[in-house]
């Protein structure tokens, strides 16, 4: 089967959900699966759900806050770690599906480049799905992907003050 490359992005809400998904839909039909988070620490609800599947790896490489303003060095290590290791599982080919989540939005922090997303693309193996999501995603990146969705923010009630819900959110 051949792989393609697809990016989530835009400011409404759903770029998460959409990846995950898809996952939910690659595992169920066996294939393997590697989600990488960036920016991300935590037992957020999908994890919990998603750890019941064998063909499943699910690591993050947050500091456990997200960044506002200038990033911490903290999470500055944590995402050179996960990039080096979402490189390792793309080369590995080993997954048939590999989401690299929040990855745009690292890329808007200054945490890793729009050169580095790009290289994603090109050390991707033919058989493999790479999925890129977060706001923000890099001009580059959208021109060598297969398949760009923007979610569009026309209302949300977290504008109302309403916090994130577990099991709809988190």
């Amino acid at each position: 089967m051949k792989g393609y490359v697809q990016v989530y992005t835009g400011n409404g809400k759903g770029k998460t959900t959409a990846s995950l998904g898809l996952a939910l839909r690659a595992l169920g039909a066996g294939l393997k699966v590697c989600i990488i988070q960036f920016m991300k620490q935590g037992n957020y609800s999908e994890i919990k759900a998603l750890a019941g599947f064998d063909n499943v790896c699910i690591e993050q490489y947050g500091a456990g806050n997200f960044v506002k303003g200038r990033p911490s060095e903290a999470e500055k290590k944590a995402c050179a770690k996960g990039y080096r290791r979402l490189c390792q599982v793309l080369e590995s080919g080993a997954y048939d599906v590999v989401v690299a989540e929040e990855a745009n939005v690292a890329c808007m922090c200054g945490l890793i480049s729009e050169a580095d997303l790009i290289y994603l693309v090109s050390i991707r193996p033919s058989h493999v799905e790479l999925v890129v999501t977060g706001r923000g995603a890099p001009k580059g990146l959208l021109d060598q992907a297969d398949l760009v969705t923007e979610m569009t923010e026309i209302r949300h009630y977290y504008k109302q003050g309403v916090a994130a819900r577990v099991g709809i959110e988190k």
